[in-house]
């Protein structure tokens, strides 16, 4: 399986091995990018039977050319037959396109450049960044089998890459809430995950703050690794948090907020929602498809509506209950079990019993 540390890939991955190592699967995770934290690295040593193989190969959005993404993916596929796997799960699908690996391969739609460009930037997507779209298309349609968090996802995959049918919905899931819950005395909001991206939209999140009379906490990092970066003026940084950390806060059962244009799904939310906690979030489809009426639900970009959302819920403590109840009982929907059971369905798909019984994954 491939994965990376930058940002919720690694939590699916990490849900995702914790599973397939109870179930007695041999798993090898293959890191692309910069290489894990010691947070992370931990993590991935808590679990007993997981092989963590940092490979220094580049992400194929941090790659300087198609070249460098197509030599990756040759590397990865001499590693594959090193590690003697019966199935190869692609969580950076491009890595597909132009190879050719011994064992069959799944997949996942977690993000792409063009869908991220259409929902955040205005016009199409520039010709320099072409390379990126046409090469994910030719990975899409190498792999043996397409998945996505989302089905409001699965479809803008489809569509946008020409995709003979839709990718297989397989919602994120994580594990139980495992933390006491200790509301807060005073209301507050808090937001989370890569801050510096774009698509999250924290600036909007960040005047909403100015029009709030309790504050609006933000955990992740401000600077991403290609140069990116976002200043926080109102907002009230806490940098990026281990699990433990971010459960400490979320136990309180804080206003959470989300403002993203671009979603395939939405850890950070989930979390949240697992906790308690009352969601507000922009209005785009996938948040709707995964939340309904659970959630309460603010235009894109519009920051005094958010600012009007979280006073509305802060100055009732029975809405805030109500909320939270709300979005704790659609968190049930999205359990890590689910998610496992749901992507071994695809592998048995792809992997006759016997072979599998035979081959690590």
């Amino acid at each position: 399986m491939t994965a990376d540390a930058v940002g919720g890939v690694w939590s699916y991955a990490m849900a995702l091995c914790r599973g397939l190592l109870a179930r007695r699967m041999q798993v090898t995770l293959a890191v692309l990018g910069p290489a894990p934290g010691a947070a992370q690295r931990l993590e991935a040593a808590a679990l007993p039977g997981l092989r963590l193989l940092e490979t220094g190969l580049p992400l194929d959005w941090m790659a300087p050319d198609a070249a460098a993404v197509q030599e990756s993916g040759r590397r990865l596929a001499a590693l594959v037959r090193e590690s003697g796997a019966g199935l190869l799960h692609l969580n950076s699908p491009a890595l597909a396109a132009g190879n050719r690996f011994p064992v069959p391969v799944l997949a996942f739609c977690h993000s792409c450049l063009a869908s991220w460009w259409a929902a955040v930037k205005p016009g199409p997507l520039p010709a320099a960044y072409a390379w990126h779209r046409d090469l994910l298309a030719q990975g899409y349609h190498a792999a043996d089998l397409l998945a996505a968090p989302s089905a409001a996802f699965a479809t803008a995959t489809q569509a946008l890459y020409g995709l003979p049918e839709r990718p297989r919905l397989v919602h994120n899931g994580i594990p139980p809430w495992a933390v006491p819950h200790s509301p807060a005395a005073l209301p507050f909001a808090f937001t989370a995950g890569r801050l510096w991206d774009e698509g999250k939209d924290v600036a909007t999140l960040d005047a909403a703050a100015a029009e709030l009379p309790f504050p609006l906490l933000a955990a992740g990092p401000v600077a991403g690794p290609g140069g990116a970066r976002v200043a926080l003026r109102h907002l009230q940084g806490r940098g990026s948090l281990d699990r433990a950390a971010m459960q400490g806060i979320l136990a309180q059962r804080p206003l959470f907020a989300s403002a993203a244009r671009y979603e395939p799904f939405g850890l950070a939310v989930l979390e949240a929602a697992q906790a308690g906690c009352p969601l507000v979030l922009s209005d785009i489809p996938t948040f709707r498809e995964i939340w309904g009426g659970a959630a309460d639900y603010v235009p894109p970009g519009d920051a005094a509506g958010f600012a009007a959302a979280l006073r509305r819920l802060a100055a009732s403590p029975r809405l805030r209950r109500a909320r939270g109840q709300a979005a704790r009982l659609r968190a049930a929907r999205y359990t890590a079990e689910a998610m496992v059971a749901a992507t071994l369905g695809l592998y048995r798909a792809l992997v006759p019993a016997s072979q599998a019984m035979e081959a690590p994954a």
